[in-house]
């Protein structure tokens, strides 16, 4: 909460003419939405191109920041905007699926395999990692966009509802439906 309040101050500071106070927003999430724009876009050019335009489009936009969600949140909309914005402008089509599946290797379990691991114990972490990637790819649009939001990004049920244009308690339905199956296909390669 403490978080969402120095954003807030920041955004009313912005409001009243402090580039400098967009700029410490820049810092805090100019990563994060680097990795957003990634999961769309693979060419790091482009991603730094999209990254600066939804920056660009926020800051224009910033007068009409309410502050009803959070300023990730509200972020994280225009990013994800520009950047299919982007994909149809180029003339290709956007993801179908807003997670990259690869990105779970480096996100929760690379750092789990570590040199003192047996080769059982690697070729099992593998096997584990490759299962939860096959279970979100395999998930519909709706139940991926929910866990990645949840378990990647980490926003909370509240935001999750506004990036998604739903209820709380729809969103809380996808997150475990999406959670239980992760768990099936962990569960088959576990036997």
């Amino acid at each position: 909460m403490e978080n969402e309040d120095n954003d807030i101050a920041l955004v009313e500071r912005v409001k009243n003419g402090d580039k400098k106070a967009f700029n410490l927003l820049v810092s805090k999430y100019q990563y994060r939405i680097k990795h957003l724009v990634a999961r769309f876009v693979k060419d790091p050019v482009e991603q730094e191109d999209i990254v600066q335009e939804a920056f660009i489009k926020a800051y224009r936009a910033i007068g009409r920041f309410r502050g009803d969600s959070a300023f990730y949140t509200w972020l994280y909309r225009i990013a994800v905007n520009s950047a299919k914005n982007y994909i149809v402008a180029a003339g290709r089509r956007p993801p179908s699926q807003d997670i990259d599946a690869d990105e779970i290797a480096h996100t929760r379990h690379a750092g789990s395999i570590t040199e003192r691991n047996s080769p059982e114990e690697i070729l099992q972490n593998d096997e584990l990692v490759a299962a939860i990637r096959e279970a979100i790819r395999l998930l519909p649009h709706e139940l991926k966009e929910a866990i990645q939001l949840r378990e990647f990004d980490g926003l909370s049920y509240e935001d999750i509802a506004a990036v998604m244009d739903c209820p709380i308690g729809t969103v809380r339905s996808r997150i475990f439906r999406a959670r239980e199956a992760i768990e099936q296909a962990i569960s088959a390669i576990s036997g």
